[in-house]
């Protein structure tokens, strides 16, 4: 078995081969970390490199196996954290020159799950500054590009972990998405990012332990993989009050199911958004597979009148409540959008925010009356195909100008307000060989039916076998 060969293997199979002593964990890590020296300077994906505490790691995780302990979900697995998750002792920066040489001295309670499902830490992944905008790209790390088109943008927020993943680089990566960023990178990468429900995995440490806008999951090849990262990262604690009490080995289950009779609402523009004419030929060649499975498909989409405004106001009052004492003192070393966000945030006024409030709460009782008669929504993943990289932010789409800098985002931030779980999945190309993600909404708390009805799309297609031309 090559070295290639492993770093290529889903991580399910990966898992396999670690706790049937087929494979070492130092073996794998030494696979992964070669590729990563070989690929990642082209890309820069892989940031903060820890290469020695890694091998300490593999070390241990080889000497438990051998001593007889049983293997952990994650044994052996490589893996790399987004730069935006604190991570004992090893350099975490948020992607801002505020923190350029900030080592933690606590774990994030997602790390201390990798850690104790047996993961093996390499180092982080690149992230816009404090995850704003998905565009990857910061003030310390430079551009992460996209793998299929390095002259193209790979998404964020959570890009290096997109396209870490997509190169095999790692065989699945952490990330946290409040607009779009597991999702829009997942599907600029031609790789699998799932948005669980709120609280599906908790979050510890956060400014507001009630936030619900943002939320932590995992990205992968496959939907199995997901499955697997969250057998280990999901389920409650006590210091997330908003966290699913239900354990993350219900996600340890098998993903077969029969679709037939599910009705499936198929949306091209979730409500009459603009979208790229390119991203909806990528989709409507997939509708029939839908259908194939014994979907019962109609056109249909719920009602999302007010969500951008809504977005809006509560995008800026999350951000002003991070990072409003960044902006007193170090306000000349953050980005322009990231001053704009926190800016408005401040502006707002009680009122405002309760309104935002209210039409959020109208969304989504709209939203669950949908899904009483659908089980799914597929729409688009992101209203555009990956973008050159200078360019920051798309200001139109299909002839549409566009309010603000994150209104692209529009078909992944609107099932962000409603809370509902929501998976990219690989669904096409571009005629130019850009990759296209089909986005599959389910009901809230549903997380396990999504990743279910997204194993069966992805068996269907195999579109997300097809890897960029990186080797």
């Amino acid at each position: 078995m090559t070295s290639a060969d492993l770093c290529l293997r889903d991580a399910t199979e990966l898992a396999h081969l670690v706790r049937t002593r087929a494979v070492s964990c130092t073996e794998l890590l030494d696979a992964h970390l070669a590729r990563i020296e070989r690929i990642n300077p082209a890309l820069n994906a892989v940031v903060s490199l820890a290469p020695e505490h890694a091998r300490a790691r593999a070390r241990q995780v080889d000497q438990a196996l051998a001593r007889g302990a049983p293997a952990d979900p994650l044994a052996g697995l490589p893996t790399a954290v987004k730069d935006l998750v604190p991570t004992a002792g090893l350099r975490t920066t948020f992607g801002s020159l505020v923190y350029r040489d900030h080592v933690p001295a606590e774990d994030a309670l997602i790390v201390e799950r990798l850690k104790a499902a047996g993961a093996v830490i390499v180092g982080k992944t690149n992230t816009p500054e404090f995850g704003a905008g998905a565009q990857t790209f910061n003030a310390i790390f430079g551009a992460t590009r996209n793998p299929y088109d390095p002259t193209k943008t790979c998404g964020g927020s959570s890009g290096g972990a997109a396209v870490a993943v997509a190169c095999g680089m790692v065989p699945f990566a952490d990330g946290s998405d409040l607009a779009a960023s597991l999702r829009n990178p997942a599907s600029f990468c031609n790789v699998v990012g799932f948005r669980p429900s709120v609280g599906r995995i908790p979050d510890w440490p956060v400014p507001n332990a009630w936030a619900t806008l943002s939320v932590l999951g995992p990205i992968a090849r496959t939907a199995a993989d997901c499955a697997l990262a969250l057998t280990a990262l999901a389920g409650p604690d006590p210091r997330s009050p908003v966290a699913i009490a239900e354990p993350g080995t219900m996600f340890g289950r098998p993903l077969e199911r029969d679709f037939r009779g599910v009705r499936v609402a198929w949306s091209r523009d979730l409500g009459g958004l603009p979208v790229d004419p390119r991203v909806t030929r990528a989709l409507e060649s997939q509708r029939g597979t839908l259908a194939a499975l014994g979907c019962v498909l109609e056109d249909a989409a719920p009602d999302f009148s007010g969500a951008t405004e809504a977005f809006r106001a509560l995008r800026a009052h999350e951000f002003a409540s991070r990072y409003a004492p960044l902006l007193e003192r170090h306000r000349d070393r953050l980005k322009a959008t990231v001053v704009w966000n926190i800016e408005a945030g401040l502006r707002l006024t009680a009122g405002e925010i309760a309104r935002a409030e209210s039409a959020r709460t109208e969304i989504f009782h709209r939203a669950r009356r949908f899904f009483e008669r659908h089980a799914f929504l597929a729409c688009p993943t992101v209203q555009v195909p990956p973008f050159p990289l200078e360019v920051e932010y798309p200001t139109e789409i299909d002839g549409v100008r566009l309010a603000s800098y994150f209104e692209w985002l529009a078909s992944c931030y609107r099932i962000t307000l409603i809370g509902h779980p929501a998976i990219s999945v690989p669904c096409g190309f571009t005629d130019d060989g850009l990759p296209v993600g089909l986005q599959i909404v389910g009901r809230f708390g549903d997380d396990f039916g999504v990743l279910q009805m997204a194993h069966s799309f992805e068996q269907a297609t195999g579109v997300g076998k097809r890897r960029p031309p990186v080797d």
